[in-house]
């Protein structure tokens, strides 16, 4: 069965259409919390797109009572997250997109780090709060490649989904290996911008596992996206054990 509602329209400004995405199962304890974040953004041209994996919880009714704000919402069975990302992504119109875990929050700091989105061949990032520990800010080629970037400080230009699009294959770490595919193309630029958007809650499938398939891999990419010099530090360090 899928259940879908539209929602209100984005508005009619001078200010790029930025989508926001959640996706969501069995999302009931946060997920009013996570919505009224949205909500209370002063950015003058959001739509929220939500994509749930068919809840059995009160996930739908959360979103059936808050409907009239939410641009348009889908409830149907899926295969993973990023296969429910993917079908999120089929209802943007943004020239702009950004994630948000269920679980997580936006911070106010998101709406200004918004109105400083002016290059469509940028891929900007910000921090994010987590787990206590200091934000992160910009990083090195070598953290983006070894580490990655935690996907909620990212606001994506939507160049990325025109030609990428996440490796299904890979269950906690897609965003990852798309992140290292948008580095290694040279029409495309990581640019930090000194804002903390969001609260990361770190409880969700990304945060609790890690995906050894995408580990098996992560040497391969890194020498295709980040090239031979990146690679070979990164496997000098592997057999050093500081990997």
């Amino acid at each position: 069965m899928v259940n879908e509602k539209h929602g209100i329209n984005p508005a009619d400004t001078n200010n790029a259409l930025l989508s926001i995405i959640v996706v969501t199962y069995n999302a009931a304890k946060t997920l009013q919390t996570c919505l009224q974040s949205i909500f209370m953004q002063t950015y003058p041209n959001l739509e929220l797109i939500v994509v749930d994996g068919n809840s059995t919880d009160d996930t739908q009714e959360i979103l059936q009572s808050n409907t009239k704000q939410i641009t348009y919402w889908k409830s149907e069975p899926d295969n993973s997250i990023y296969d429910a990302m993917t079908k999120a992504l089929a209802y943007t119109k943004g020239q702009w997109i950004y994630f948000l875990g269920a679980d997580d929050e936006l911070l106010p700091n998101f709406s200004t780090m918004a109105l400083e989105l002016v290059n469509p061949g940028y891929v900007y990032y910000g921090s994010v709060l987590t787990r206590g520990l200091k934000p992160l800010g910009p990083v090195s080629d070598y953290y983006l490649a070894k580490h990655g970037i935690i996907q909620q400080s990212i606001i994506y230009p939507k160049i990325i989904f025109e030609r990428y699009a996440y490796n299904l294959k890979y269950k906690s770490s897609a965003d990852f290996a798309l992140n290292m595919q948008a580095f290694g193309d040279k029409d495309l630029k990581f640019v930090y911008l000194n804002y903390v958007i969001a609260k990361f809650a770190d409880t969700g499938v990304s945060g609790q596992s890690r995906d050894m398939v995408f580990e098996q891999d992560k040497p391969s990419l890194i020498l295709k996206n980040f090239g031979l010099k990146m690679w070979l530090r990164f496997k000098i360090r592997k057999l050093k054990g500081k990997e």
